[in-house]
């Protein structure tokens, strides 16, 4: 390889080359033969820009310019690619900004105003923001609440923290501590005193609790330099946006890359009288007044953990059930639960639906009449309630952010997003997290762990993806549900009935033998893929603290847990979670699986 001969040739390449770079909107130094060499020339044909090429396998002192740009930028490969006198790289660089939407920016010869655009200030939201913050890129949130039909609205946090997870679990847990209240004269706790529950109370702690999370949050983004905007945010371009807020005042930003994380809210029914006169959860958790008596319309868990808690309180609690319950769950689990509710007094509506609500008489609670049919015959029923909670499934926020304006698909049936396995949607600079996407759990930490790995991975140079496999959960029903992988019938669907083994037990708490009350009501089942070492596939438990319990054994089965290491695992005695230690019993052999003490 011939030597530039002098400093004076030397510095002459070196200004051609950077009165190349400096008067052509893009430069590529190329070689003729290279393919990848022709990739880059090809993507810049795609998107209709001219490019200048110098091909330096055809020029004289191509060796030498190729020299001189190591020297210049680091890389002596080709191609090595300017944007607007910027260094780009060579090819997998290049496709990796257009892919990011960072070439788009360049070509546009524009600054934005912020690296990131985050629109949602939920639980996913905030994490995704923060990560990216922390690792110096300048980041906003856009976070705002769209009242419900009652006026109800909430602050910074999302759904998780104001109107689910956290408000739903304090008053499940008011619910416990009724029961518990009533197990303490059996324990030998002696009170005379008239035992009543104070709705307002109840709230009152519920949301100064929630109000202090709130201010946390907006204390969190401000300490990580995150600029928070309370404002509506829609799509004006592929990488503006406008900004309104409660006050109708506009304001617009741009941003190189955004991630979507709207989140859901409550359907409605479509019916006269839902909107004006019904509740959904959004509204029930900062609720000024007792519900009273309740109809809940739906069998989600939303609907089965409200309906319990309140029935919990003392009120009396009808569930209006269109077909199965907890759809999506293990059907075996989701019967036990239900059953058990019907036990401890919510009475079950069961394949009907409501057609009209109308109010009988105004007041905090009131009256409403409730008309509903039958799914199987022409029969119509007609009630009466205070309260009518709906609870029947959720709607992605997507349908008024201006998507089509920037040509991000969306199921047009729900209205959530596809994405790739970054979490990436159609449109390269934009990705989505949480409840919004299409066929993934609608779960708080799945929204947090997707949220912060897609800040690493954008800006930290991280290749970890979020894993929505084995994704533990629990529905806080009066005894609750936990679960970790396959329900029974997808377990069968997948592997076929004789490659499963399912081994399942009743049990009966120890904290429950001394008041005497739900002797074997409480069960735990494992599906186990015969096919792969008796694998655990499924976890299923339905008893006292079910989010405690199957936290770990939600860790076991990441590390691909088989029945072996169940059986070999010594248990806590007395525990409820020990019963999956020493299970024995097979569905298959339909031997008695009736629990009888220690």
């Amino acid at each position: 390889m011939p030597p530039v001969e002098n400093d004076s040739g030397k510095n002459d390449i070196k200004s051609r080359i950077q009165q190349l770079i400096d008067s052509n909107q893009v430069m590529v130094f190329s070689k003729s033969y290279c393919p990848y060499c022709v990739k880059v020339k090809d993507l810049f044909k795609e998107l209709s820009v001219a490019c200048n090429v110098v091909e330096l396998d055809l020029i004289d002192d191509g060796t030498n310019y190729q020299e001189m740009l190591l020297e210049m930028t680091g890389q002596k490969t080709v191609p090595n690619v300017f944007v607007n006198k910027k260094h780009i790289g060579g090819c997998d660089k290049t496709m990796q900004a257009h892919k990011e939407g960072t070439l788009q920016q360049l070509l546009a010869g524009e600054e934005y105003d912020y690296d990131l655009i985050v629109i949602g200030g939920g639980s996913g939201g905030l994490a995704c923001s923060k990560e990216a913050a922390s690792m110096g890129k300048r980041v906003m949130v856009l976070d705002y609440v769209v009242p419900t039909p009652k006026g109800t609205t909430w602050g910074l946090g999302g759904t998780c923290v104001n109107v689910g997870c956290i408000p739903k679990k304090l008053m499940h847990q008011t619910a416990l501590l009724g029961t518990a209240l009533q197990d303490a004269r059996k324990f030998g706790w002696e009170f005379n005193e008239t035992v009543s529950h104070n709705w307002e109370t109840m709230k009152n702690g519920v949301n100064d609790y929630i109000g202090s999370l709130n201010w946390g949050y907006r204390v969190a983004l401000r300490d990580k330099k995150v600029d928070y905007v309370n404002a509506y945010a829609e799509f004006i371009e592929p990488h503006k946006i406008k900004a309104t807020n409660k006050r109708g005042k506009e304001s617009i930003h741009s941003a190189a890359k955004f991630v979507l994380a709207t989140g859901e809210r409550p359907r409605y029914l479509g019916i006269p009288g839902d909107k004006e006169y019904c509740i959904t959860s959004d509204d029930l958790f900062s609720l000024p007044y007792c519900p009273g008596k309740t109809l809940v319309i739906g069998a989600s868990y939303v609907s089965l953990e409200c309906g319990g808690f309140l029935a919990g309180i003392g009120l009396d609690v009808t569930i209006m059930v269109r077909s199965i319950l907890l759809r999506g769950f293990d059907q075996d689990m989701a019967n036990r639960a239900g059953e058990y509710m019907e036990e401890h007094g919510i009475k079950f509506l069961r394949k009907y639906v409501p057609i009209k609500v109308e109010e009988l008489e105004a007041g905090t609670p009131g009256r409403l009449k409730v008309t509903a049919k039958s799914t199987e015959t022409d029969e119509i029923i007609e009630g009466e309630y205070n309260t009518v909670l709906i609870a029947v499934g959720r709607d992605a926020c997507t349908d008024k952010i201006g998507l089509d304006k920037v040509g991000v698909k969306v199921n047009p049936k729900n209205g959530k997003i596809p994405v790739n396995d970054v979490e990436q949607t159609n449109v390269p600079h934009i990705y989505a997290i949480g409840d919004i996407l299409e066929g993934k759990w609608e779960l708080t930490p799945v929204a947090i762990q997707a949220g912060k790995l897609l800040a690493r991975r954008l800006y930290a140079n991280s290749t970890l993806k979020c894993d929505y496999v084995n994704v533990p959960t629990t529905v806080f029903t009066p005894v609750e549900y936990g679960s970790c992988g396959l329900s029974e019938e997808k377990a069968t669907e997948l592997y076929g009935p004789d490659n499963i083994e399912v081994y399942h037990t009743l049990f009966w708490p120890l904290e429950f033998t001394v008041p005497g009350r739900d002797n074997n009501k409480c069960y735990a089942k494992i599906i186990c893929n015969k096919l792969d070492n008796d694998r655990v596939i499924g976890f299923h438990y339905l008893g006292p603290n079910a989010g405690e319990v199957t936290q770990g054994f939600g860790a076991a089965m990441k590390c691909g847990a088989t029945k072996e290491h169940f059986d070999s695992t010594i248990g806590i005695h007395p525990t409820c979670a020990e019963v999956f230690t020493t299970l024995d019993v097979t569905k298959r052999s339909g031997d008695d699986i009736t629990g009888a003490g220690c």
